[in-house]
């Protein structure tokens, strides 16, 4: 992946969720870096912050703890020092892991794993790890990815109509002239390089349209959560 918004100097050293409206619950919330874990490079500089849930094993997923941690270039997702693992205050016990992030589909795995005081691998890049829903992650050469674009974070991709996700990329440059950008860390850069396009070369609408099917703009795609 790539990591500009870290080398651009715009990921922020205090969580971002809080302020989008995202949940936190069982003490998670808050989280911040010290700023010296943004200067990693290579495959284990951050690319931006996630936020991890805990969900119960009944059929409810009732979310019982959060933590916001942080996402590193190979796809690796760790604790806000850049490298531990992501640890939570709960019980040992069965629990379905879900990631979030701030513009895309969620996903969570289909089955509880067994957690405990020893780090356990969860390969959600694996599409030998089942996950909750229909097509919840993008297969890339093999890699299993988020979907992007789901900019008002409803859990829904939409390219047109009511609640689109497109929409908010032409406000965020001005509203009036399609070829205006906009710099900076916000949910409407898709693609997240820093930029915010709405028409021309690595636009963020673009990734909208593909997430839903690329041919008919009416249809949706729902994230990978109950």
């Amino acid at each position: 992946m790539s990591d500009a918004l870290r080398t651009a100097g715009l990921l922020p050293t205090t969580e971002p969720y809080t302020g989008l409206g995202f949940a936190h619950v069982g003490g998670g919330g808050g989280e911040t870096v010290q700023a010296s874990v943004w200067n990693v490079t290579g495959n284990q500089a951050i690319v931006d912050w996630v936020m991890l849930e805990l969900r119960s094993g009944s059929p409810a997923y009732t979310v019982v703890a959060t933590r916001s941690a942080l996402i590193q270039r190979d796809g690796d997702v760790v604790d806000v020092d850049g490298v531990s693992p992501v640890q939570f205050n709960v019980p040992s016990g069965n629990y379905h892991v879900a990631l979030r992030h701030r513009n895309h589909l969620g996903v969570m795995t289909s089955s509880a794993v067994a957690l405990s005081g020893t780090p356990v691998t969860v390969n959600l890049r694996s599409s030998a790890t089942a996950t909750y829903g229909t097509q919840s992650r993008k297969d890339i050469g093999g890699v299993q990815v988020l979907w992007a674009g789901n900019i008002l974070n409803d859990g829904q991709l939409i390219y047109t109509g009511q609640a689109n996700d497109r929409d908010p990329i032409l406000v965020r440059i001005g509203g009036s002239v399609p070829t205006s950008t906009a710099t900076g860390y916000w949910p409407e850069d898709t693609n997240m390089d820093g930029t915010v396009r709405y028409t021309g070369q690595n636009n963020d609408r673009d990734i909208i349209l593909t997430g839903v099917g690329g041919s008919v703009p009416t249809a949706t795609r729902a994230d990978g959560l109950p």
